[in-house]
Order: structure tokens, then sequence, then C-alpha cells
């Protein structure tokens, strides 16, 4: 590899602040989220998982039309800046929600109409910030993986500083002061949208010295489209449309009546399944293209065991820092909203480890390929469990334990999540025809989305007094219960995807 190709395109670290800015937006209203919802809008836990289970499940869900408006019509530039606009909405909508929390109701509908910015400008933002990171490289570059998680790294320096002020600033103790914990949110999306706006034109630029994310991708795909033989004008006819339409209804009205009439729930579970099928079944694709999109599903259904497990940070697991791990120090009390903070901060200390990692396993030809990652990832992400119920095993419902036990759980789940989550971006963009990459980044995002929602759904399984919670037939007494349910979850996932990984990785047609 020469010199000139070792290093990484300027742009990349563009991307990297971008990123960094909007993530410690996001990372710091999402620090104090459930908190606030307990402690200043008095609702009750459960209730407060499947707000929080909704959020991010729509948060994962937007990208989807995000990236179908970017690749067709408006390009990745401009969608980017349209979702931070949003954003900035949103967030300043959050902060006059805590201003008026004594008015409940008023409240409440601020924050949704907040919640409601946030979700549509993240699904103008996030995907096509992540697909215009692969445009900076050579197709079969590779450093792609190691710029993905450079780029991770960004995005989890700002999810590392957010906890930590917009915690000290809300999570006070007295409730009037979650304000601040979301106006510092709302100025640092201000900063990032104006730093985008200031160099995006001089950054984003391909490897060719071309600017980039300014065509619409579908456009830009049409002569490489025809290149190989691809009549881009072909349509989808009435019955394929009819039958992914009624396919979708249908799905919807049976996760409505499965889910007890959850609409939010529905709308994610049947998009998840009909979104897919429809775009794979395009007649555009090649038989090639067809069998790598499929790779991207197999693993993307794998990945939802992995965040819904993960996810618990902004929920369950903040429940548990604040109510039964001991946080004094010194004589002082850490917020509990700062524990957030503790993956992000490991992914920034071993980023750089992981990335020099898969570049020296590539020069030797033994880099594993992505779908052995996410594989280990989900059993790296069940070892971090399985630690954390050690330490719950027979402790009273009142005793508080160490904080290193939570501690060790983000240190091992911060392995898995390297393992995982920045390979997969890295490999969407790898498999994904140039015509659908930011619909199919989109997509992926998707099953982020269903496991958001699940998420929030298993968070509602969290022992408290009085109440009776039961999964797959099982009574969920104890924490060390509840934290087992996600053991064996990632446990028999990562076992299945090693099992197809080598079946996978030939469908993939030599790419790694």
């Amino acid at each position: 590899m020469s010199a000139a190709h070792s290093s990484h395109p300027k742009g990349l670290y563009f991307i990297f602040i971008t990123g960094m800015s909007e993530r410690f937006s996001y990372y710091g209203m999402r620090a104090i989220f459930t908190l606030y919802l307990i402690n200043a809008l008095m609702l009750d836990k459960e209730f407060a998982s499947a707000i929080y289970g909704n959020y991010t499940g729509l948060v994962y869900l937007t990208p989807l039309i995000g990236g179908y408006v970017a690749d067709r019509y408006l390009g990745m530039r401009r969608s980017i800046f349209w979702g931070a606009l949003l954003m900035v909405m949103g967030q300043f909508l959050m902060f006059f929600s805590a201003l008026h929390f004594e008015n409940t109701e008023l409240a409440k509908w601020l924050m949704y109409g907040g919640l409601g910015g946030l979700i549509f400008g993240n699904g103008f933002f996030k995907p096509n910030l992540s697909s215009i990171v692969g445009r900076l490289y050579e197709p079969g570059d590779k450093r792609l993986d190691s710029a993905y998680t450079i780029f991770y790294m960004g995005v989890n320096m700002g999810a590392f500083m957010a906890p930590l002020l917009c915690g000290y600033l809300g999570d006070t103790g007295n409730p009037a002061d979650f304000r601040w914990g979301f106006l510092a949110a709302a100025i640092t999306m201000v900063l990032s949208l104006v730093f985008y706006v200031a160099r995006n034109s001089r950054y984003l630029v391909g490897p060719n010295g071309e600017a980039i994310g300014i065509v619409p991708a579908q456009k830009a795909g049409r002569e490489s489209a025809g290149e190989l033989g691809v009549d881009l004008g072909k349509k989808l006819n009435v019955w394929q449309l009819s039958l992914w339409a009624v396919g979708g209804v249908l799905l919807f009205f049976l996760f409505l009546k499965g889910f007890d009439g959850d609409i939010i729930g529905a709308v994610i579970y049947s998009a998840c399944i009909v979104v897919p099928g429809f775009v794979i079944s395009d007649p555009t694709l090649t038989k090639i293209e067809r069998q790598r999109i499929l790779v991207i599903y197999i693993i993307a259904f794998f990945v939802i065991f992995f965040w819904a497990a993960f996810e618990q940070a902004g929920i369950s697991l903040t429940y548990f820092a604040e109510e039964q791990t001991n946080r004094h120090v010194f004589g002082w009390t850490m917020p509990a909203s700062w524990f957030q903070s503790f993956n992000a901060v490991f992914v920034v200390l071993l980023a750089p480890f992981f990335s020099a990692l898969w570049i020296k396993l590539g020069q030797k030809n033994r880099e594993p390929a992505s779908p052995t990652k996410q594989a280990i990832g989900l059993f790296l992400l069940s070892l971090g469990y399985l630690l954390i119920a050690i330490g719950v095993k027979n402790v009273a419902p009142d005793a508080k334990v160490s904080m290193l036990w939570l501690t060790g759980l983000y240190f091992i789940h911060t392995m898995g999540e390297l393992t995982l989550s920045p390979i997969g971006l890295s490999m969407v963009n790898k498999l994904s025809p140039v015509r659908f990459a930011s619909l199919l980044m989109g997509v992926w995002y998707l099953s982020m989305a269903t496991a958001n929602k699940f998420a929030g759904t298993l968070s509602s399984l969290y022992p408290e007094v009085g109440k009776t919670k039961i999964f797959l037939g099982f009574e969920v007494t104890t924490l060390f219960d509840f934290f087992m349910i996600f053991v064996v979850m990632s446990v028999l996932a990562s076992v299945v995807l090693f099992v197809l990984s080598k079946t996978l990785q030939k469908l993939m047609h030599g790419i790694r």
C-alpha cells in the first residue's frame, strides 16, 4: 500500500467532526430522556420504556424515507442539511417541554413535537452521512473498514462527552434543571449545522477530486447500470406493487392485533418485512446484486438481537444505575446518566486498536469476513450480560452493587460493538449497488428500528415491586432473570450466524 493510500482523505475527518457534534446532541438528549420522563413528568417505568422504544425505533425507521428521497431527489448533501435543521427544531422543542414541565399536558405535547423533529431529522441525516463515507474511496479500497471505524470513533467521542455535560446540567435531582441539559443538546446541534454548511463543499470530494453527494444516487448510477445491461426504466408491474401493498396492510393488522393495538410497533415490524422485500424484488437488480443484498438482510436480522440488548443502556441499565448501583465516589454521588458515557469512552480508546487490527489482518489476508465479525460481536454482548447477571445473583432488591459490574458490562459490550457496528456500515456500503446506496443504508437502520422498539418491550420486563412480569411463559422476578434473557438471546443468535457465515461469504462474491 502506497504512502498516499495509507492515510485517509480529509473528507473523512470533516464527516468525523460533523457526526461527532450531531451525536453529542442525540446522546446528550438520550442520556437524560428517560430520567426526565420518570422524575419530571412522573411516568412509570413501563410507560417510559414504551415511549423510549417508540422514539428510538422511529429514529431508525425514518432513514428509509431519508435514504429514498436522497437517492431519487435531493442527493446526500442536501438531505444532510435538511435533516440537521429538523433536529435543531426538535432539540429546542425538548428544551421548551422541560421549561414547562409543571404543566404536564403542555410539556407532553411539546415533547412529542420535539421527538417528531428529531425522528424525521435523523432520517435524513444519519443514512446519508454514513453512506457518504464510502464515496470518499475507490471501490474495493481496503481502507474502508478502517475508515468506518474512525468515523465510528467520532460518533462515540460525541456520545462520550454528551452525557457528562447534559447529565451534569440536567440530572441534578431537581426536575427544573432538565431544561439545561436539553438546551446544551440544542446548541450543539446548531453548531453541527453551521459547521456542515460552511465546509461541506470544500471537503466532500471523491478520490478523483470530483464533488460527491450532490447528484441523487439513482441518477449517478445510470451509467454503471447501463454497462451491466440493466434497464433502469423497467418498473415493477402492477401485480408486484399490489402484492407488496396488500402484504404490508395484512402484516400491519396482524402485528396490531398481536401487540394489543400498538400502532407504532405494527408500523415498524411490518415495514421491517415489506420494505426489504420490495427493494430486493426490483427488476433492475442483477443476480449478483440481489445475492449481495440478501446477505445484508440476513445479517441485519441477527443484528436486531444485538441492538435490542445493547440499547438497554438508555432504559433498563439507566434504571439499574440510578436505583441499584453504588455511585458514591470519595463522598460524591455520580449522576446515573454518566454511565452512558462509559461505552463511548471505551469506543474512543479501543477504536484505533480495532482500526489498526483490521488493516494489519487485511494485509496478511487473515481478516475475518463481515458475517464472522458480526457473530463475534453478538458473543461478546452475551458475555457482558453474563458478567452483570453474576454480579446481581442473590442480591436483595433494595441492595446496591459496585459500579464495577456495570463498568465491566460496558467494556465488554464496547468490544462487541466495534466488532459489529462499524463493520456493518462498511459491509452495507460495499455490498450495495450505487443507485440504492442510501436506501439500503436505510434498510440497515430499519433493523435497528426493530431492535430499538424490541428493546423498549424487553425493558418493560425490568423487575418492579408489586408488578408481575412474564416473558415467553417465564416469570421475571429478579434482576438475574432479567439479564439472563439477553445472555440466552445473544448466544443463540451468535451461534446460528457463525454456522451461516461461510454460506454468506459465498453470496458476497469476493467482497469481505
